[in-house]
């Protein structure tokens, strides 16, 4: 990377780390000067918290027990992070019968129903449940809701893995809502005993409007205690919002399976940006999408590694946009400790060396 470049990237790179929640107001975007082509990088953007320690949880379970680790779905959705695993040892497997009895398989961050962790019991396996804390926050709120006999409505995407582990919590008492659309089309037993809860990465704006639309339909609808969309989804999509207006071309960094990451280029559009595109490498950028463009906006999707961003600034840099800001939203510092059992035998291992789980700072050559 040429050093006038890498000077910009190191300033990005090395800016202060992440707060849970979304700022209030935005830093004010500065018009670029005649003829300079820029990049307006969003933070915060990348990996949230719940994504590092399920990648970290892996990496950490290679050093400490040695291969094979088993795990079952995608960690996280990003085809770098999984490749990247792969090659470290990682065995991704579709279903927990796929993992030899006694084996040792992970969890990944988007959770898993009941039935799951039962079967991983039947074959004697030692699990490592790498769910996000926040998932596992929805999990017992629709938990709770069933047990006080509520119908529930789970604001999600049927068939992505978070859905459908929130829904095997209580399957008699959960149906899913993709989106406004298909509010009219709700069946409940008792409409004055109707609760909501939703998949953790979905766009805030049209989750609200859905829930609007289910208030219209059953007034008496209860809340969920707290946010079930979370910090970072919020702030990744609060920070695009600032930048969408003042770009050209908006790119997000991330894999088609990711429901942020997809989301955000959704975000994007709505906020005002004339054109948006999704790639998982620097590689599939078309050149022909810059045409013309002054300004190109760029974030990525909270399962995405930093890596990948730096090499789509390398990209843009050789078309000629050299000009390197970033529009920060809000600062993140939310961490969250590997799983228990992980946890014990690596202290177990270090004795008073061990440290907490913290998040990483990016490195050539790997996942963070």
């Amino acid at each position: 990377m040429p050093c006038s470049r890498l000077g910009a990237w190191a300033a990005l790179w090395h800016s202060e780390t992440v707060t849970d929640s979304p700022a209030p107001s935005t830093a004010p975007v500065i018009p670029p000067a005649d003829g300079a082509k820029r990049i307006l990088v969003a933070s915060p953007r990348g990996y949230c918290a719940g994504v590092d320690r399920a990648v970290d949880a892996v990496e950490q379970a290679l050093a400490h027990y040695g291969t094979p680790i088993y795990v079952r779905k995608e960690i996280v959705h990003n085809k770098y992070v999984v490749e990247a695993l792969t090659r470290r040892g990682a065995i991704f497997v579709s279903e927990t019968d796929e993992v030899p009895e006694g084996a040792r398989v992970v969890f990944s961050a988007h959770g898993v129903a009941p039935e799951v962790h039962e079967q991983a019991a039947a074959r004697h396996l030692q699990t490592i449940d790498a769910t996000c804390p926040l998932v596992t926050k929805v999990h017992k709120q629709a938990v709770r809701f069933a047990g006080d006999d509520y119908d529930i409505i789970l604001v999600g995407h049927t068939g992505h893995e978070e859905v459908e582990g929130t829904q095997g919590e209580a399957p008699e008492r959960i149906q899913v809502v993709n989106g406004p659309e298909e509010v009219e089309r709700v069946v409940v037993r008792d409409p004055s005993k109707v609760a909501w809860i939703s998949q953790t990465t979905l766009s805030v704006d049209e989750t609200l409007e859905t829930v609007r639309l289910l208030r219209e339909r059953f007034p008496g609808l209860i809340d969920p205690p707290t946010d079930n969309i979370c910090y970072a989804t919020q702030n990744r999509q609060a920070a695009v919002k600032a930048i969408a207006p003042h770009a050209d071309v908006m790119l997000v960094v991330g894999s088609g399976n990711s429901s942020n990451s997809v989301r955000l280029k959704e975000v994007a559009l709505e906020a005002g940006a004339p054109a948006a595109y999704r790639v998982d490498y620097a590689r599939e950028i078309d050149d022909a999408w810059f045409d013309g463009a002054r300004t190109v906006g760029l974030t990525s999707g909270a399962s995405v590694p930093e890596i990948l961003v730096r090499e789509v600034i390398e990209y843009l840099g050789g078309l000629g946009f050299t000009d390197v800001e970033e529009v920060r939203t809000a600062t993140e510092k939310i961490t969250f400790s590997l799983p228990k059992n992980l946890r014990a035998d690596l202290k177990a291992a270090a004795g008073d060396s061990a440290s907490e789980h913290g998040r990483r700072e990016p490195v050539a050559d790997h996942t963070c």
